[in-house]
């Protein structure tokens, strides 16, 4: 049977405290992809959370940003501030001892259609090749400093297609700190509303390098962050196929509103599938 944590706030710990620590199950703290944390006193709020994390000895992650700061933005004025925004990111993973970081994926669904496109502005290059080339313009200094830390960087599915694109670009950096994670709302979606493939392929597709899990439910249509059970994801088939890898990932449940944390654990636990 899997065992889920979650990915939490500093202002939801107080109230599953008690269940994280009991369990010592994976724990994901989101508060800092706000870009006024990264800029501002964020070591006094590493250590409001680490107060609150007293006895926690599970698998500890930080969200990495996002908000405005996309891995594939090589614009030479740009881009340096995107990589300071994730350093920034990894040096409250040190704080905090966390060992892993999710960043965002930049596939789009445009991309799907055009990555095998030759690209206008690099004759003999495809548009493939140059979006993985940027990714590296922005992230291989962060990617260093993950493996300085041992902190490991996980990419997670936003509006991929194909997931076997982000498992090109993650193994491109021929990094064991660089590895995937998967948004099963995210992939619910790209399958109801553009044709991905169902959830539990992901995970097979992931594979080994699968390192990390939001779990939410959703219809198909829209990135809902609901409990699981009120959607439409298949949960016998992936959670089958999260069971079926060498190592299990973090598994943490990313819900619209952390009240329904119990709703979701009771359905996973009626299923017979976590707890």
């Amino acid at each position: 049977m899997l065992r889920i944590g979650a990915a939490l706030t500093l202002a939801d710990l107080p109230r599953y405290r008690d269940w994280l620590i009991a369990g010592q199950r994976d724990l994901e703290i989101q508060d800092f992809i706000r870009t006024d944390l990264l800029l501002g006193d964020w070591r006094s709020h590493v250590q409001a959370i680490r107060a609150e994390l007293d006895g926690y000895e599970g698998r500890l992650g930080l969200h990495g940003p996002f908000i405005g700061v996309p891995i594939d933005n090589n614009d030479p004025e740009i881009a340096p501030i995107i990589t300071r925004r994730f350093l920034t990111a990894l040096d409250i993973c040190a704080e905090m001892r966390a060992v892993q970081m999710v960043i965002h994926s930049p596939y789009s669904t445009w991309d799907y259609h055009n990555l095998g496109n030759d690209a206008a502005t690099a004759p003999g290059k495809t548009a493939r090749e140059l979006k993985i080339a940027a990714v590296h313009e922005v992230m291989a200094s962060v990617v260093r400093k993950a493996e300085d830390l041992g902190v490991t960087l996980v990419l997670e599915n936003i509006e991929d297609i194909d997931p076997r694109d982000r498992l090109l670009l993650a193994q491109s950096f021929s990094s064991e700190n660089v590895k995937l994670s998967i948004d099963t709302g995210h992939a619910h979606y790209a399958h109801g509303a553009t044709g991905a493939p169902p959830v539990d392929y992901f995970v097979t597709a992931a594979g080994a390098d699968l390192a990390h899990v939001h779990i939410q439910d959703a219809d198909g249509y829209a990135d809902r962050h609901w409990a699981p059970g009120r959607g439409s994801i298949n949960w016998h088939a992936v959670c089958a196929a999260i069971a079926a890898l060498p190592v299990q990932p973090h598994l943490v449940l990313e819900l619209r509103h952390a009240a329904d944390i119990p709703a979701a654990m009771a359905f996973f636990a009626r299923e017979g599938l976590a707890g």
